[in-house]
């Protein structure tokens, strides 16, 4: 796609200019391309520099509605307003975002989009893993030009972060705290004083406007590598949380199914998709460890059961009944990706799942075909 309000896509832009038939996920902003392009063309309130959009814009991509020449905008987040908007409006001034969440709350799919609809670009990231090096977030170097040549600017490779900073766009950095703490601290000049000193050639690469971090955390890993003090402090933190509703959450794991499953061209019936409101309340109840009616007390299992494990649970099941059944989702083709998702320690979580069968399903007069689908895949 074109970005037609930040820097023009250069070959340091991996992607760009690729063509968006047959991949089987494309970026966001090739993804939703018309509605992107309808929200610039009638968008006239004020914009910060280098971005495509202005933050009511970035908003109402991320939250959905209806433009004034009838497009329709798809919601890409279901949540508070409140929470999308300080996320917008840091990002509209020099504070980095930190998006905080268990895993699945969408913090990645939410820090995609917002780079689309700020940058045109979704594609500058850092995956953070353990093993994650120092060069990732600065600089590396082209070692054959390096031993020939000599410490220079063609030797020099830039980070994500570095071309970021050249260009005026965000640049996402995955898994923060999965990056070892000294190799996360690069961040802190960078976040500070808008600047990455490159010693070697005695000059350094200044920050221009439009240029930002987006990061994302997992609240399940704190103690991994913790964030220090001074990193915090440059961060504004915005929590994804759960869905509040059961409502909310089968709604959610609805939209993402029809999309997925129309993208993988899953010959099945989109509409009838009853499993989801079971599948939901099944997550939910062993998450918070209580039934739903809060009278019966649950354990609750190792797993995490986000929401985006009940898209994949009923995307499974879609795959099943579309090209092992009649194309309606019924319980037996969620009952395998249900026991998948909830049953990770074979001894603990299985204890756990058997008792949940045996104390709120089997109850359940409208469950019955659940349970059965259940017992028949574990019937010791």
């Amino acid at each position: 796609m074109t970005d037609t309000a930040g820097p023009t896509d250069t070959p340091t832009d991996p992607g760009a200019g690729t063509d968006a038939a047959g991949v089987l996920r494309p970026p966001a902003e090739q993804a939703f391309a018309d509605e992107l392009a309808a929200l610039e063309r009638l968008d006239d309130r004020p914009r910060p520099p280098k971005w495509r959009l202005s933050p009511w814009a970035v908003t109402t991509y991320l939250l959905g509605g209806t433009l004034s020449d009838g497009t329709v905008v798809t919601p890409k987040y279901v949540g508070a307003r409140r929470l999308v908007e300080v996320a917008v409006a840091s990002l509209a001034t020099d504070r980095a975002l930190l998006l905080l969440g268990v895993p699945g709350t969408a913090k990645t799919w939410v820090g995609e989009h917002l780079a689309a609809a700020v940058s045109g670009s979704s594609r500058l990231v850092v995956q953070g893993t353990a093993g994650t090096a120092e060069e990732s977030i600065r600089y590396g170097w082209n070692y054959a030009r390096l031993l020939a040549d000599g410490p220079s600017r063609d030797a020099l490779v830039p980070s994500p972060v570095m071309r970021a900073m050249q260009a005026g766009r965000l640049v996402r950095v995955e898994e923060l705290t999965r990056i070892p703490a000294d190799v996360q601290d690069a961040l802190i000049t960078i976040l500070s004083e808008k600047t990455l000193p490159v010693p070697e050639l005695d000059t350094e690469v200044q920050a221009v406007q439009g240029f930002n971090v987006i990061a994302t955390a997992n609240n399940r890993d704190k103690g991994v590598n913790d964030l220090s003090s001074a990193l915090k402090r440059r961060f504004t933190t915005v929590v994804l949380p759960l869905p509040a509703t059961l409502s909310e959450e089968a709604d959610i794991v609805r939209r993402r199914v029809a999309s997925l499953g129309a993208a993988l061209r899953l010959p099945a019936d989109l509409e009838h998709l009853a499993e989801v409101e079971r599948v939901v309340t099944v997550f939910r109840e062993l998450r918070s460890g209580v039934t739903a009616d809060q009278r019966t007390s649950l354990k609750s299992p190792s797993a995490t059961l986000s929401t985006a494990e009940a898209i994949s649970v009923m995307t499974n099941g879609l795959a099943l009944a579309a090209h092992f059944g009649d194309g309606r989702v019924g319980a037996d083709d969620v009952a395998a990706g249900l026991v998948s998702a909830v049953v990770k320690d074979p001894v603990q979580d299985r204890i756990v799942w058997q008792e949940y069968l045996e104390t709120v399903v089997k109850d359940r007069r409208e469950w019955s075909d659940l349970y059965r689908a259940c017992r028949d895949l574990d019937p010791a």
